[in-house]
């Protein structure tokens, strides 16, 4: 935890001290450094302010910079009088890249946890540039009730799974500002977050999302989520994705490109509160397992599951128990005649 740095990263803050902050002439400063390559560049600009500022660089009118070497900033807010951990230290990364600081002070806390007798009203934290995946960054963290991104201009990240898995205080999460270029993984990012009621996901870029499994798992108090321009082009599952959502009651999907889906099954199960599902399989190329998909949506009572054909289905065993709400009437022949097939 705090300010620890590979030895590689040391080694080059000695170095560019010991060579080229003693160097008091800014023109042969300048035609020293002009010459290194812009990564290596940037790498002694960041750890060394003296040199950033004898040749007057600013670093943040760099885009490489921007995109391989910041920090990723957030803002969050805990629940009062609580003792409990802020943040998970990634077993993923060889050392901890994450600066705590509370109450907007600029002296950083080395550890991940606080006493309850202590007034903590907000925590800033950085992640540094080595951490490429945040997967179960804040599991279990109890004590979150508000998440902000304030700062992401990374475009390294490649998993976001299990982030806030747990976080059963969690009440507003804005991810606005996430870059996901290179995201492949969502996998049960919200898991068991039991607290929060509308999600945004709209206007982020996921061209190169495979892994929706479980996203919304056990989100029991999930009543909407925002997934306007979410791009699924390249996602084969889905399965379990709002499985226990007991309070959601519509969700529109027609959006979501089904092409490359492999799994569904229990996507929808124990979604008591449901009753409006839009899902489109006009290019489907494998096979899809369905199991238990809508299993005791026991409010259902309008499917429409467009294109979708009898020959794709590789398992529907149950798909639709205890849909005791269905409306004949807004059932279209194909899915008549899996509910009639997956008894």
């Amino acid at each position: 935890m705090g300010s620890h740095y590979p030895n590689k990263v040391k080694i080059k803050q000695m170095n560019s001290k010991s060579l080229l902050e003693n160097i008091k002439s800014k023109y042969i400063l300048k035609q020293i450094l002009g010459v290194l390559p812009k990564k290596i560049l940037l790498q002694i600009s960041k750890y060394n302010k003296e040199i950033r500022n004898k040749i007057g660089l600013n670093i943040n009118d760099y885009k490489e910079y921007m995109d391989l070497f910041s920090s990723i900033e957030l803002e969050i807010i805990p629940l009062k009088n609580r003792q409990d951990k802020i943040i998970n230290i990634s077993k993923e990364e060889e050392e901890p890249y994450y600066h705590i600081f509370f109450n907007n002070s600029k002296k950083e806390i080395n550890r991940n946890n606080y006493n309850k007798n202590v007034k903590v009203k907000n925590i800033k934290i950085q992640i540094d540039y080595q951490v490429k995946s945040l997967y179960n960054l804040f599991e279990d963290c109890e004590n979150i009730k508000l998440l902000y991104f304030k700062k992401f201009y990374r475009q390294n990240i490649n998993n976001l799974s299990f982030m806030f898995k747990g976080c059963s205080s969690l009440k507003e999460l804005n991810i606005s500002n996430i870059n996901m270029n290179n995201v492949i993984n969502m996998r049960g990012i919200l898991n068991k977050c039991s607290s929060l009621k509308k999600v945004k996901f709209s206007n982020l870029n996921t061209n190169n999302l495979t892994d929706m499994t479980g996203m919304f798992y056990n989100c029991s108090s999930l009543e909407e989520v925002n997934f306007s321009n979410f791009n699924t082009n390249r996602v084969n599952t889905m399965s379990w994705m709002f499985f226990g959502c007991s309070s959601l009651k519509n969700i529109n999907l027609s959006n979501f490109v089904t092409d490359n889906i492999t799994n569904m099954n229990d996507m929808f199960n124990g979604c008591s509160s449901l009753k409006k599902v839009k899902l489109s399989f006009p290019n489907l190329n494998n096979k899809i397992d369905m199991n238990y998909m809508f299993y005791k949506c026991s409010s259902l009572e309008e499917v429409y599951l467009s294109d979708l054909k009898l020959d794709k289905i590789y398992r529907m065993y149950r798909i639709f128990y205890g849909c005791n709400s269905l409306k004949k009437e807004k059932l279209d022949d194909n899915i008549k005649h899996i509910i009639f097939l997956s008894k």
